[in-house]
């Protein structure tokens, strides 16, 4: 099925689902509507007949009524290690609230990879988020490393989130202010 943005859609199972931007974890029930406002990357984010934001995960599309398998949940290419998959896995992380990957949007400070003994690599990446009380900074921070532990040749991934520097709009690709309307 498809589905129209901002077309209230009646959930078809219970789903777990994250509020946005406090982070805290709800159960969506079945039947209950909601409206896509955003499908990017792995998730949705929905408004609820309630009025709040929540994202869902796309592990539960079915509950929307999506059979999808969306091209950002594919593996990466197989071959050699090379730190440029580990960002274009990182471009297909969004933030939830607003339509830009963590990449483009800046919240990226520090990726690097270190070989190990064992032939695979230790990524280590430094994130931020764009307010410090924003409280899908776990969230962001696990989706990334799950799709950057997916690639081939990475045996361990570190992410730390950080505040120092704070974020602020200078960081974001030029492509990511073009979209958002800020040139």
């Amino acid at each position: 099925m498809a589905f129209d943005r901002h077309t209230p859609i009646a959930l078809e199972r219970d789903c777990d689902a994250t509020l946005i931007p406090g982070g805290d974890k709800v159960t969506l029930s079945r039947g209950e509507y909601v409206a896509v406002t955003q499908a990017l990357g792995a998730s949705f984010t929905v408004q609820t007949g309630r009025g709040y934001l929540a994202r869902i995960g796309a592990q539960d599309a079915d509950a929307l009524g999506l059979d999808v398998t969306p091209a950002d949940e594919a593996p990466p290419d197989s071959g050699p290690f090379e730190l440029q998959k580990v960002i274009e896995q990182l471009k297909t992380v969004f933030d939830p609230e607003i339509p830009v990957n963590v990449v483009d949007l800046g919240l990226i400070y520090v990726c690097d990879a270190q070989p190990l003994g064992d032939g695979g690599h230790r990524v280590e990446i430094k994130m931020s988020m764009t307010a410090p009380g924003c409280g899908m900074g776990d969230v962001l921070q696990e989706e990334a490393r799950a799709r950057v532990q997916a690639i081939p040749g990475v045996s361990d991934v570190d992410i730390e989130l950080v505040w120092d520097p704070p974020w602020d709009p200078s960081r974001m690709s030029e492509a990511a202010r073009l979209q958002l309307g800020m040139l």
